[in-house]
């Protein structure tokens, strides 16, 4: 438990992020009289459209100097590459990205136009751990780890403090799970904010390894071929991390699933009812609210956190006709 991050540490964290992130607002979803109000925290707002950027720009900031001036090596499907690149930009300091040739190119495309260079390699962690690894030793890069780090976690937990301080009769926050960095920041902040309140995590039922870990209590990974089946391509993470799992088993009260139609539904609502574009990930959590409340806590508030917009845009087009 002394490994767990810290209300402290995320504090810090939100220090360093001041004017560097958006501090994204609470959209009301629009509800009938009789239900419970449900907010969306969009993070679809941010500058490189998802939340990553807290978790990468509160790690790289927090790096020395000589350290930092060597280069950033990274792996990740999309979305935390983007946010590496981006802050290195900003520090000018070389970005390698290792990415799986399955990612979005709409997201391969905004990495490189922030100047990153990017490795390709097959779809399973394993390859991209490695290759990682081996080019951070090889060239003296400094790994920013996509979810397994506390000082990504305690970035990541900016958006738990922001919504208790928005929110603070909060009683369930909805929160995506991929390697569960975001969820573990989420969960510690607002269990140290507010302890009633309710933190649940939310995966495509194709992709559910943080749900059966937490069922069996232990790590369990699913296949590649397996994950690679949601239309979530952010959550496609074969399994949560090892700090992240600790996180879960402390802060987390349960995880549910939604499938692939329903996250395409909540897509299409999410554009017309709250105007905000979110990708299939992003849209998870919810789906959770709109398509299984009877899963769910009862309570008089409820956030949902839309986790990213880097959607494909013929992908969009398709699920909005």
């Amino acid at each position: 438990m002394s490994d767990l991050v810290t209300l402290a540490e995320i504090e810090d964290a939100a220090g360093r992020l001041a004017g560097i992130t958006v501090r994204t607002p609470l959209v009301p979803f629009p509800q009938p009289p009789d239900s419970p109000s449900l907010l969306v925290k969009p993070e679809s707002l941010q500058p490189v459209g998802a939340f990553k950027l807290r978790g990468a720009y509160a790690t790289i900031s927090s790096l020395p100097e000589d350290e930092r001036g060597r280069g950033v090596v990274t792996h990740s499907s999309g979305n935390h590459a983007r946010a590496v690149a981006y802050t290195a930009r900003a520090f000018g300091v070389r970005a390698v990205l290792v990415m799986p040739h399955t990612t979005p190119g709409v997201k391969v495309e905004a990495c490189r136009a922030l100047g990153a260079e990017v490795v390709y390699v097959e779809p399973t962690a394993e390859a991209r751990a490695e290759t990682a690894g081996r080019l951070a030793a090889a060239h003296g890069f400094t790994m920013i780890p996509p979810y397994d780090d506390p000082r990504v976690i305690a970035g990541q937990g900016t958006v738990g403090l922001e919504i208790v301080q928005d929110l603070p009769d909060v009683a369930v926050v909805l929160v995506p799970i991929s390697g569960g960095g975001l969820i573990s920041g989420v969960a510690a902040a607002v269990k140290a904010l507010r302890p009633g309140a309710r933190v649940i995590g939310v995966e495509p039922e194709f992709a559910a390894d943080a749900r059966d870990s937490l069922r069996q209590g232990r790590l369990v990974s699913w296949a590649a071929e397996e994950t690679g089946r949601t239309i979530a391509d952010a959550l496609r993470v074969q399994r949560v991390g090892d700090l992240p799992f600790e996180h879960l088993r402390a802060h987390v009260d349960a995880i549910v699933t939604v499938t692939e139609e329903e996250i395409r539904a909540t897509m299409r609502r999410l554009a017309r009812e709250t105007r905000l574009i979110a990708e299939p990930a992003g849209a998870v959590a919810t789906a959770a609210y709109l398509h299984h409340r009877d899963e769910l806590p009862e309570g008089d508030s409820y956030v949902a956190i839309l986790s990213g917009g880097n959607v494909d845009p013929v992908l969009l087009q398709e699920v909005l006709r």
